[in-house]
């Protein structure tokens, strides 16, 4: 059924012109169709510089592809990968031959050059904080939910984006399950649950899809994601942040206005080498950040109450005073945040009054001070109106 599919969404892509004449499908723009649950997902090749001019197109393409019969919905992404088709950008002109640099006297002064573009913010959300860590397996999504539910504690309307195309957690820690619905036709509902607002891409597809994506296509539903969702009014959105520092987490660092980063860590020393690249990425892109929390910091047996360091323990505290960076808290390697964890139940929504859900509560009030600290104090989310 798919491959029938696939090329039903050829045949109606055919009849969509290409700026410059032509198709879509005959200028070779259109990457390799996968669809999965009854959803499709490609790309657009199209000149890197002008990918705000062919957004028109994209969303055509999207609404005629999930017109297909079988298909719910349609991902369609604009990349700048592929080159052919007459959508390549440009060649640089040749350049002049070399001659001699003039003397430093008379070499004409440099125009400023042009700010960096500001970054986009997101409509209704106040404010934006990354969780993020250099490393996978060191509980990074565990953390990110049990804020977002701390901060919620504290009075505030949140929302929690998991930006892990490859590998989102997002609907299993929260205990969801079903499908987005679609507003006016295009912006996604967020899915909810304890109070949260949510959006992965677990909830478009199965969880055992693989997502065979390159960098393009999984900026772009990262960006379909974060603003073409009814997020608002949100006072904050965490943003549970793919593990290391690609190509992904940087452009997401540079395209969205982030309130600052906290980084996830475990006490080892090779856990704190990951950590310190990503808190150096976050500093070259002028994200600020919140502060490192210590997960799996130590273990209490709960026979004998006697206190194992099985990571070691401390690291992350001394790391964040090396590098002046607050030091945001520890989370125990502890049974019952594992086990809420795996069955939907996280402990901040289930157990709030236990110590554990006290760690993350004193952990997102702390970064709440840090925003403050930083500035970008959190305000009441501005109104937004769909027409």
């Amino acid at each position: 059924m798919s491959e029938d599919q696939k090329t039903k969404i050829l045949e109606v892509l055919s009849a969509l012109p290409a700026p410059g004449g032509g198709d879509v499908v005959s200028r070779g723009m259109v990457s390799d169709i996968f669809i999965a649950d009854g959803k499709a997902f490609f790309s657009i090749s199209v000149p890197a510089a002008e990918a705000q001019r062919f957004e028109g197109l994209r969303q055509e393409a999207e609404r005629r592809a999930a017109a297909v019969p079988g298909l719910s919905s349609a991902m369609v992404a604009l990349t700048a990968e592929r080159r052919g088709g007459g959508m390549e950008a440009r060649p640089p002109a040749p350049r002049p031959a070399a001659r001699s640099a003039p003397p430093a006297a008379s070499r004409p002064t440099q125009p400023p050059q042009p700010p960096r573009a500001a970054r986009q913010g997101v409509e209704g959300v106040g404010r934006i904080v990354a969780v993020a860590s250099g490393k996978g397996g060191v509980g990074k999504s565990t953390t990110a939910v049990n804020i977002a539910l701390g901060f919620q504690a504290l009075g505030l309307r949140v929302g929690l984006l998991d930006a892990d195309i490859y590998g989102p957690s997002v609907p299993r820690l929260l205990g969801l399950r079903g499908r987005p619905e679609l507003e006016n036709g295009r912006v996604m509902r967020p899915m909810e649950a304890y109070g949260l607002k949510a959006m992965s891409m677990g909830f478009l597809v199965e969880e055992d899809t693989p997502m065979i994506w390159r960098g393009p296509m999984v900026m772009s539903a990262l960006n379909q994601m974060l603003r073409e969702v009814a997020w608002a009014p949100l006072d904050i959105l965490v943003v549970d942040m793919p593990p290391g520092t690609g190509d992904a987490q940087l452009t997401m660092a540079q395209q969205v206005p982030l309130a600052g980063a906290v980084i996830v860590s475990t006490p080892q020393d090779l856990a704190l080498i990951d950590a310190r690249k990503g808190l150096a990425m976050f500093r070259k892109v002028e994200v600020p950040v919140l502060g490192i929390v210590e997960n799996m910091s130590y273990f209490v047996a709960p026979d004998t109450g006697r206190r194992y360091d099985i990571f070691g323990h401390g690291g992350a505290r001394a790391e964040a005073e090396r590098l002046g960076v607050p030091f945001l808290g520890e989370v125990p390697l502890e049974m019952a945040i594992r086990e809420g964890s795996d069955a939907g139940a996280p402990v901040m929504a289930v157990q709030p009054d236990g110590p554990h859900a006290r760690a993350y509560a004193a952990i997102a009030e702390r970064t709440l001070a840090s925003i403050e600290a930083s500035g970008a104090s959190v305000g009441k989310a501005p109104k937004i109106v769909f027409e």
